[in-house]
């Protein structure tokens, strides 16, 4: 019995499911195995080979124990002082709740957050939402927006989520919690859907980095495109969406360009290479090499899985077999020089307490992590315990798994281990908990695992102002490390955190101000808030930058919705080879 199978949890995916079986299916890694064809023992062998390849993360001390939280019917029971530090805000005051929405809805002003945001600013947003949407339910003024003015979601949701804001519940300013090139990102889309005049604010006045994203903006990108883009062969530049928009901008000036999301990146290197052909077509993918290569590893797991070609055309994708996978993978180019901090800093000793002290977890893996953690994933993925992909598929995962135990009455503790970053636990707690709130079973719990160690976590003082038994005196990250310990892993991004309630209620009382006829220094205050705007008004090879820097996007879209490459993207790759 086919046991997973990618292309069914995406939507957007080429393959057709076929079969009630077809629901058990990989996120966006889409390696399904068959327990009949290849044993446990194969399947370890194999491991063996296609991982020897893989880049690797740093080393790392010794760990006894990693912290978790552990998800019950009705309770919340943090373990560990970092999890304690993760758990503290999940149930923020319900007098800020509502001051902050009063706020939102008086202000007229919406609010888009990454899923990586700061764990209390997340509890303070998750609330919100509900507030909003249980007074919708009894609204008989029209006062209530119907659309929620907060979304959580990924870089690219959280462009659509400010358009439907604008549009669906008239807000007039957007705030933008993310990095700089999310912000930059959501006003490009807005200008595209007609909302150009409305504001997007950032958190704070300075500059959000992000690794990843500023790995692509030396010359060191550049010339690896210039020389991708010389020979007169047919050429695809993949750029991961988590990029600045003059990344995207300079890439579509040098090669045709389409943008990609961890969730959509495996179907689109498969329909590009089967619509302009494998043994042609060069796909350059950039700038996350763990990504990249962890993406070559999976068409690895599958050649030497020694899946069929009517398996292959089945469960990956119908135009694509044994020798056009192959023709793929080694036509594939993955930029050697590009990696986020968060996911990079998963540590050997990490990666070896999981193997040997978590043997019965089901292990979670961003497709940017490291190659020794990805491959334990990987592992777990082909059996159905482990999953590799986006942040939402491996919210999705965790939710399946938690349902299924559920509706089958079963009394046990589901153990996860969370391979990316620690940020994203307030969606997980919230969705577990809906599903065992709906569920007649109270015997399942969730135990939701944090592979970082001690060094992942720091001392604060006590100055006083607490009471000297305070059971939480440490935080997440570490002193001169940016959060993040290179002996240890990392489970919080640096740079994301830069975004905190204070800042974000500062941002709305100067919206505030500023609306009630704020003075002109007010005013530039404000505008110190918006996102960088390196392209306006410039043009690269007589194009309008902006124009060209979300041209990616459109291609992305496009594909999402078609499934196939559009026409003029074809176009350009063909006229390029002549």
């Amino acid at each position: 019995m086919l046991l997973r199978s990618a292309a069914k949890l995406l939507p957007q995916c080429g393959a057709i499911a076929r079969g009630s079986h077809q629901r058990r299916c990989v996120v966006s890694a889409s390696l399904a195995i068959n327990k009949d064809e290849t044993s446990q023992q194969t399947l370890n062998q194999s491991g063996s080979r296609f991982f020897s390849s893989m880049p690797s993360a740093p080393p790392a001390q010794q760990i006894s124990a990693f912290p978790s939280i552990i998800i019950g019917p009705d309770t919340i029971s943090p373990q560990g002082s970092f999890a304690e530090a993760q758990a503290s805000f999940l149930e923020p005051p319900m007098d800020l709740v509502e001051e902050m929405l009063d706020k939102l809805i008086e202000l007229k002003v919406g609010i888009v957050a990454h899923y990586y945001m700061d764990v209390e600013l997340q509890g303070i947003l998750f609330a919100i939402k509900k507030r909003q949407m249980e007074l919708l339910q009894s609204d008989t003024s029209g006062k209530i927006p119907k659309f929620p003015l907060v979304a959580i979601a990924d870089s690219l949701k959280m462009g659509d989520d400010a358009v439907n804001m604008c549009s669906q519940s008239k807000v007039e300013s957007i705030i933008c919690l993310g990095v700089d090139f999310m912000s930059e990102s959501v006003s490009a889309i807005l200008g595209k859907n007609g909302f150009s005049n409305t504001p997007v604010y950032r958190a704070t006045h300075k500059h959000i980095g992000c690794s990843l994203a500023e790995s692509a903006e030396g010359l060191n990108y550049k010339a690896w495109l210039n020389k991708s883009a010389a020979g007169k062969s047919k050429a695809l530049h993949v750029v991961y969406i988590n990029t600045s928009l003059e990344t995207k901008a300079t890439s579509s000036s040098i090669i045709p360009t389409i943008t990609c999301t961890s969730s959509n990146v495996l179907q689109t290197i498969l329909q590009a290479s089967a619509q302009m052909g494998p043994e042609e077509l060069r796909i350059c993918y950039g700038p996350d090499t763990y990504m990249g290569e962890n993406l070559v590893s999976l068409l690895t797991a599958v050649l030497e899985s020694k899946w069929s070609d009517e398996r292959i055309k089945r469960d990956l994708h119908p135009e694509h077999d044994q020798a056009s996978i192959r023709a793929l993978r080694d036509n594939t180019d993955v930029y050697p020089s590009g990696n986020c901090v968060v996911h990079h800093m998963f540590g050997q000793s990490v990666v070896d307490t999981v193997m040997n002290d978590y043997s019965d977890a089901y292990v979670t893996a961003h497709l940017e992590v490291p190659g020794e953690m990805f491959q334990i994933a990987l592992k777990k993925s082909l059996v159905d315990d482990g999953v590799v992909g986006s942040t939402s598929n491996i919210l999705n995962f965790i939710e399946r798994k938690v349902k299924e135990a559920s509706e089958k009455g079963e009394t046990k503790r589901l153990k996860f281990i969370l391979g990316t970053e620690a940020g994203m636990v307030t969606s997980i707690v919230r969705s577990v908990q809906e599903i065992l709130d709906s569920s007649s079973s109270k015997g399942v719990e969730a135990e939701i695992i944090f592979p970082v160690s001690s060094e992942a976590v720091m001392g604060v003082e006590n100055d006083g102002s607490e009471s000297a038994t305070s059971s939480l005196e440490v935080v997440p990250g570490v002193a001169g490390g940016e959060g993040c310990s290179t002996a240890g892993g990392c489970a919080t991004c640096p740079f994301m955190k830069m975004n905190d309630l204070d800042a974000v209620q500062d941002i709305v009382d100067m919206i505030g101000r500023s609306s009630s006829g704020g003075s002109d220094t007010l005013q530039l205050q404000l505008n110190k808030h918006l996102p960088p705007n390196k392209l306006g008004g410039k043009k690269i090879n007589g194009r309008d930058a902006i124009d060209l820097g979300t041209e990616p996007i459109v291609y992305m879209r496009e594909f999402m919705q078609s499934k196939k490459m559009s026409d003029s993207l074809v176009e350009r790759i063909e006229k390029m080879a002549m």
